[in-house]
């Protein structure tokens, strides 16, 4: 007997016949006779709604206010789910993150798990009950509900697979795993039977949509083995109830991978945006007086490169942020200029940055090479590079991108069976 948690998105809970159809997956797991907590998202579309009333009601507003009516979302889906699976025969009975409770701190509409107390849930277990939690909530300091930004039911998910020192949590999607890239761009793209934390780390932070960055982050952490499933096979269909090798990817500590690809997939962020400081004063503290102001509003900084001039008095910064934020930072760069004694500001949209991810790049010399070669041979123009040890990220115009991607995807062998 093993203890499972089950967590499904938003589409897989759209409408009641899709809650159903959930409820026979958790079925499948409850008469395989496994303890079982399921976490729920809203239904789909419900979050946005929510929050648009919410701004409707006045754009400037209470996050606590924001927090409590947003959470009904998770909520409204937790009990419709228990009350199917009453219906079944299943005993089963929802909870609300505060009922647990799951612990957060204070920063109510981004709120982070401090501390999550399942005994409750445990002891319930011994009843055989399954617990239907509704996901992307808890309570704060101030004892009001905090939901944990969106994306959250995939992290409270993990967490709660954490607490009750889970199995297993499998995470229950619109794809049946995670691709070596987006098949909607290159149809050769395969799925991968595991990936390790780090990679699926790289992979989610640099635009795989698969899962929620921080809920990788909490599983490399606790070593959460976690599957990536599709809720929308037949729940009886066969070896959906395989509980070593289920139907999905794997995302484990690496450790398990016994082939360790050099390259394991290729990932993609549309939207950003380049901003250039040319001939900036060279002095210690130059960094800081420049990216410290843009830290302080909110404007995530990413790919960073530095030249210094042959004198050695001045540099040219160059840096991208997300596109839907280079006008509020060109606007604080401009206001800032005097203190951060730059000469001009040069910007450019429309860029996308693809990044080539695999733990094997650690002992492998010429990935980087083998990038660079691939998109000259297509000529596209690199117009930035960032590397770390399992990541190599490349900026280029945005019209290359499926290019891009198909010429990387195929000359590190993806397409490959």
């Amino acid at each position: 007997m093993a203890r499972l948690v089950l967590k499904f998105g938003g589409t897989s809970v759209g409408d009641i016949p899709r809650i159903q159809n959930v409820a026979r997956h958790v079925k499948r797991e409850v008469e395989a006779g496994h303890h079982v907590a399921v976490v729920v998202s809203a239904m789909a579309g419900k979050t946005n709604e929510l929050v648009a009333w919410c701004r409707e009601a006045s754009p400037i507003h209470d996050a606590r206010e924001y927090d409590a009516i947003v959470a009904s979302g998770e909520q409204v889906t937790a009990g419709l789910l228990a009350i199917t699976l009453q219906k079944m025969g299943i005993n089963a009975r929802s909870w609300q993150g505060w009922q647990i409770p799951i612990r957060t701190d204070g920063a109510h509409g981004a709120a982070r798990i401090q501390e999550i107390d399942a005994g409750e849930i445990v002891r319930r277990f011994d009843e055989d009950q399954v617990a239907v939690v509704a996901g992307f909530q808890g309570i704060a300091p101030d004892n009001r509900i905090a939901t944990l930004g969106r994306g959250g039911s995939d992290t409270s998910a993990v967490a709660i697979a954490a607490a009750i020192g889970a199995d297993r949590c499998d995470i229950y999607t619109d794809v049946d795993g995670v691709y070596t890239t987006d098949p909607r761009i290159e149809p050769k793209a395969r799925r991968m039977a595991k990936i390790s934390f780090e990679e699926m780390l790289e992979m989610a932070s640099l635009g795989a949509k698969v899962l929620q960055v921080r809920s990788v982050e909490l599983a490399m952490v606790h070593k959460v083995r976690t599957f990536v499933r599709s809720s929308f096979v037949d729940p009886d269909a066969p070896g959906m109830g395989d509980f070593d090798n289920p139907p999905g990817t794997l995302i484990c500590d690496e450790d398990e991978i016994v082939e360790q690809q050099v390259v394991t997939g290729i990932a993609y962020s549309r939207d950003e945006a380049q901003i250039s400081l040319r001939r900036v004063e060279d002095r210690p503290g130059v960094a800081a007086a420049i990216f410290g102001p843009l830290a302080d509003a909110g404007v995530n900084v990413d790919m960073i490169v530095q030249n210094i001039s042959e004198s050695g008095d001045a540099t040219d910064m160059t840096f991208t942020v997300p596109a839907g934020d280079l006008q509020k930072a060109i606007t604080l760069l401009e206001n800032a200029k005097a203190e951060m004694r730059y000469d001009a500001l040069q910007s450019e949209s429309g860029l996308t940055k693809v990044s080539v991810i695999g733990i094997g790049m650690r002992s492998h010399t010429g990935v980087a090479a083998t990038a660079f070669k691939a998109l000259a041979a297509r000529s596209i123009n690199i117009k930035a590079i960032t590397t770390s040890e399992i990541k190599i990220s490349i900026l280029i115009d945005g019209d290359y991108t499926e290019l891009a991607v198909r010429a990387l995807h195929g000359v590190y062998g993806l397409d490959k069976a």
